[in-house]
This record gives structure tokens, C-alpha cells and sequence, in this order.
């Protein structure tokens, strides 16, 4: 994304460079294949990425979300399912660096995820709700010091490989759906039962099976704060804008083929105009509108982290779903753009300008959180709320 390199910390960008060449290497065979991007997440933890985004003073290197979106668009620019996978596990990260600094026992995991280089896990789907992660059928049951809790999660991306996961719940038997708590599981405290396999179109090296998950764990797991709390002041936000980065990072290597087979037609007949060049001009266009509209809203949020209020209000959640669905959405439109550049060879597998990878993985943008489900939520918020219409927000 090309953030002005003041705000990117020393080796953050020559880190993650060398754990997109290992991705890139290994993209095709962890689609193909449908299989965990081990490899680059072995780099990932070997270049100590995992805990980047936990503060200083607890072992991490304080990395913003703006940086982290930036590592995502560097990732997604190689194998979107292992950049799919930085971001997952970094939103789930933020969860804990913001709601988790009070309680000793999170910050202990934060200390832990630093150093240890954990991979942490999201469980927030549930069988009976669909993708509704604001609602849960199951609960949380606190016996003493000791809580357990059984989920029918019928989507836990690389749920087989994570050393922990956060999982969220109704906060007791007798709490409303809406009643959320979120706590935090270590892999020696769950077990997993498949109940789906992950075959998709794209993204397959998310690895997103569906599990039985039943685990016990201490009480003091669970976080203190609600999880709506959570879900509007961290959590929507940073899922929209790192898989924002990400999607960015599948449209930016989508659009530098067509721009290599361009450039490759116009050796060939320098005298005349490259078939292509044009829809090359109008894709750039679509791109540079992405990459303003993820930058604005990473400015939005990091603004409005100062003030739990503005993080909570209907203002910041309308502008951070129109991120969403707009890159989500234009993703698709680029591709498709860079897909007609490159014709057939774009469309074969196994060329320098093959493109169905990326097509398939932008499919699922649409998706990650229902735009329908997403428009719905802003649709509502607009009755009451007046539409921000200042150019500098």
C-alpha cells in the first residue's frame, strides 16, 4: 500500500518481504492442494511477525493497524491465504491488546504470543445463528474457578493448526443471544471434533473447517469486557480494514500482470498501441480508488482510538462497513479488469499472468461477513444517524 515509510518501523517491511517470497513460492500448491500454508507461516514466526502488535512493555513491538495492514497488502500480493492468515490471527490479536490490558492473565498471553510466536484463532460462527457473530446459541458455564463451554462452530479458520483460540459465547445459560463473552483457550485446554471440511473455491488455505469445539479452562480466560464492547471498538473494525489489505494485496499482483503482459505485447509491436493498454489505464484508476478508500479508513480508525465513545458510535461503524463493502467490491471489477488484459493467458493456470487464483480468493471478499448482512446493519444505523458528508471527515 506504500504508506510514507515514517510510520513503518525499521525491518517491519524487509521482514514480511522475506516471508512473501517463501509464500509466493508455495501459493499455488496450498490452493491446489487446499492444505495450510505452513511454510510461510513458519517464516511468519521465525521473523517473530505473530506479536508484533502487542506493546512493548509486554514483549511485542507496539505495530499499529495501519502497519499490519500494510504487511497484509505485501502478503495478499503473494498468497492470499497465507496473508488471510496473518490478518485473522492479528485481529484476534487486537482484541486482546485492547479490551485484554487490564487482566493479568491476558497480559500474560500477550507476553506469551510475543514470545512464543502463537498462532490465535477466532471461533465466532456458530451452527443454528449462520455468520451472525453477534449472536450465540451456546454459553458459557462458570463453576467456581473453572469455566467450560461446548460450540458447534461450524467455521474455525485454521483451527487444526492455532495454539489458541478465542471463541465467543452467551455469557451465561440464562444471558440473551445478544449477552456475548469472549474467551480465550489455549490448545491444551480444547478439543476438536471435524464436523466440516473446508472445500471452497478460494481461500483454501485458510483451512477453515468446522469443529466441535468443547474446552475448560480457568475463568480468569474469559475477558472482562462484554463482547459487544469489543466487537465495536476493535474487533469489525480491524477485520474490515486487514482483510481490506489483504484484498488489496490480491488486486495489486492481479493488476502488475496484466501490466507485465502489456508491457510484453508492446515489445513485440513497439510501433502500435498494446491491445490491453487502455483497460490497463482504466484498472489503475479502480485500483488507486481501493487503495485511497482502505487508507481512509485506516486513518478513521486510528483518529478515533482516543476516544472509546467515537469507537462505539454509529458514525465510525458506518464508515468502517463502507470500507468493506467497497474494496470488497471493487476487488472483484479489478481482477476481472486484469483478466481481460491478459485473455487466455490470464485465464490459463500455470502462465506468468495467470489469474483464476486470485479470482477465486477476491470471490470470498463478498462473503467474510455477508455484504447483504453488512448493508443491513448500515441501512439501519442511516434512519437515525445523519450521513457524514465533510471531505475531510
Amino acid at each position: 500500500m506504500n504508506f510514507p515509510v515514517k510510520i513503518m518501523q525499521d525491518g517491519l517491511v524487509t521482514r514480511v518481504a522475506r516471508v512473501a517470497e517463501i509464500a509466493a513460492k508455495h501459493a499455488d500448491t496450498v490452493d491446489a492442494e487446499a492444505r495450510f500454508p505452513r511454510e510461510a507461516v513458519d517464516a511468519m514466526k521465525a521473523e517473530r511477525l505473530l506479536g508484533i502488535q502487542v506493546p512493548r512493555h509486554l514483549g511485542g513491538e507496539s505495530a499499529s493497524i495501519t502497519e499490519i495492514a500494510e504487511l497484509c497488502s505485501m502478503l495478499g500480493q503473494a498468497c492470499a491465504a497465507s496473508a488471510m492468515v496473518f490478518a485473522m490471527h492479528h485481529i484476534k490479536l487486537s482484541s486482546l491488546v485492547e479490551h485484554g490490558a487490564d487482566s493479568e492473565w491476558h497480559r500474560g498471553l500477550m507476553r506469551r504470543t510475543a514470545a512464543e510466536q502463537l498462532l490465535i484463532a477466532s471461533a465466532t460462527t456458530e451452527g443454528g445463528i449462520g455468520g451472525n457473530l453477534r449472536n450465540s446459541i451456546c454459553a458459557v458455564e462458570v463453576d467456581g474457578d473453572t469455566c467450560r463451554l461446548e460450540k458447534d462452530a461450524t467455521v474455525i479458520s485454521y483451527g487444526s493448526h492455532a495454539d489458541a483460540i478465542l471463541i465467543t459465547s452467551r455469557a451465561h445459560a440464562q444471558a440473551a443471544s445478544s449477552d456475548q463473552v469472549l474467551t480465550a483457550f489455549l490448545k491444551d485446554q480444547y478439543t476438536l471434533e471435524k464436523t466440516h471440511v473446508w472445500n471452497t473455491l478460494g481461500m483454501r488455505g485458510t483451512c477453515s473447517d468446522g469443529f466441535l469445539f468443547k474446552g475448560e479452562a480457568p475463568a480468569c480466560q474469559i475477558l472482562p469486557k462484554p463482547f459487544a464492547e469489543i466487537a465495536a471498538q476493535s474487533m469489525l473494525a480491524s477485520s474490515h480494514l486487514l482483510w481490506s489489505g489483504v484484498w488489496y494485496g490480491i488486486a495489486v499482483d492481479a493488476v502488475v500482470r496484466a501490466q507485465a503482459f502489456v508491457r510484453a505485447a508492446a515489445r513485440k509491436a513497439p510501433d502500435a498501441q498494446p491491445p490491453g493498454a487502455l483497460r490497463l489505464a482504466e484498472v489503475s484508476t479502480l485500483l488507486q480508488m481501493v487503495k485511497s478508500n482502505v487508507v481512509a479508513g485506516l486513518k478513521a480508525y486510528e483518529d478515533a482510538k482516543v476516544d472509546a465513545d467515537r469507537l462505539s458510535s454509529m458514525g465510525f461503524a458506518v464508515a468502517m462497513n463502507n470500507v468493506k463493502i467497497a474494496s470488497s467490491e471493487m476487488i472483484l471489477e479489478i481482477v476481472n479488469h486484469a483478466m481481460l488484459i491478459c485473455g487466455i493467458m490470464g485465464y490459463k493456470n500455470g502462465t506468468p499472468f495467470s489469474l483464476g487464483r486470485h479470482l477465486r480468493d477476491a470471490h470470498s471478499a463478498q462473503l467474510m461477513i455477508s455484504n447483504d448482512r453488512i448493508l443491513g446493519n448500515t441501512s439501519s444505523m442511516l434512519l437515525v444517524h445523519k450521513q457524514d458528508t465533510s471531505l475531510l471527515g
